[in-house]
């Protein structure tokens, strides 16, 4: 069975490398072993990022690196890079030390100092008074969430990076997560604006005025097709080909079965998330009342009159952050519609934006 490899990537000799596709695929497998490598060969050091402390929590940062001590081929790569001096890899106070068995003391013996380091978004403040010169790869793992971002998240990402690389410009910073939802925040945050339209294999290279900065991102391919596991997943479901192929996971959600009249539009409002402009009109017809939801492809002709819902705040009286959070008669009966569902897409990837927008609202701290 074949795995992805950093190998085109790393052609790009980019800063930052972004790297998502199907999971299982060696994804996050190639860049620990691209660390553990520049660990033996140039004594350099990686951080892991995650979003949540709870992710190095008990076994989960136990068993981080036990890929790398049984992978694929039931090789122990640690073993053979180390020339047999070591075997495994512990998790000790927030950071990871190779070790070995000692038959004669009869313990696990750890070296001297850490391999790895590891950071959670959700308490950079802890880490920012240290310094980690001697780390040179940042591996932030399962960037892209079907879930919850933090409150400006990619502000505490950008903060950490500082936190370790400091004054350097020696540090390659990895970013990998499997193709659960195209509506990621780092996307339009990073300025990464052809993601969507992006083939399975495909690597574009983004560059940043006169800066120096550059950023290659790769949808990386299905290395093996046809996988024996694949046969548990082979129901007529499109949100498992993420599994099975590294297709983007996308649900369905509930469209219009009848034509309707723009005559019965009794109001519009717009939700502006991810770059996108949505129209949502709500109608009172034969069939009830309701709310239908569409792109919008032109300029809103009022928009300092016209209701909008956006998560960037603006100070305009029309304009509202958390369409969860009703704060008058308006937007409560608005928000009503999502509650009672009564609200119906125009395609299923309009369904995914307002899912992604209305997830984010009902955690946001604002």
């Amino acid at each position: 069975m074949k795995y992805y490899k950093l190998i085109n990537i790393l052609k790009k000799n980019c800063r930052y490398n972004v790297i998502f596709g199907e999971r299982s695929n060696g994804k996050t497998y190639s860049v620990l072993e691209y660390a553990l490598k520049q660990y033996f060969e140039k004594n350099k050091q990686l951080a892991v990022i995650r979003r949540w402390a709870e992710d190095f929590k008990r076994k989960r940062a136990q068993t981080y690196f036990n890929s790398l001590s049984c992978n694929g081929k039931r090789e122990n790569i640690i073993k053979r890079l180390s020339k047999g001096k070591y075997d495994r890899i512990i998790y000790l106070s927030a950071a990871w030390y190779l070790a070995y068995f000692d038959k004669e003391l009869n313990k696990i013996v750890t070296d001297s100092k850490p391999f790895a380091f590891a950071f959670a978004l959700s308490e950079w403040e802890h880490d920012k008074g240290n310094s980690y010169s001697d780390v040179t790869t940042i591996l932030f793992d399962e960037f892209i969430t079907r879930g919850v971002y933090l409150n400006d998240e990619f502000v505490l990402f950008m903060n950490t990076v500082s936190t370790i690389v400091r004054d350097r410009d020696n540090v390659k910073i990895f970013m990998c997560a499997n193709t659960v939802s195209r509506f990621c925040l780092y996307f339009s945050e990073m300025g990464l604006k052809h993601v969507k339209q992006m083939k399975k294999g495909d690597i574009d290279v983004y560059e940043y005025g006169d800066s120096d900065l550059r950023v290659a991102v790769e949808y990386a391919d299905s290395p093996s097709k046809n996988k024996p596991s694949d046969v548990y997943f082979a129901f007529d479901n499109p949100k498992l080909k993420m599994i099975t192929g590294g297709d983007w996971e996308l649900a369905i959600y509930p469209h219009l079965r009848y034509k309707n009249n723009k005559n019965d539009i009794v109001f519009t409002y717009f939700i502006m998330f991810d770059d996108h402009i949505l129209q949502a009109d709500i109608y009172d017809d034969e069939h009830g009342t309701y709310t239908y939801i569409h792109m919008k492809t032109t300029d809103i002709k009022k928009p300092e009159e016209d209701i909008i819902f956006s998560p960037d705040a603006v100070e305009l009286n029309n304009c509202y952050t958390n369409i969860a959070r009703p704060v008058n008669k308006l937007t409560k009966k608005i928000y009503w519609y999502f509650v009672a569902d009564k609200v119906f897409y125009q395609t299923n990837d309009i369904g995914d934006i307002v899912n992604s927008y209305i997830t984010n609202c009902k955690h946001m701290i604002r």
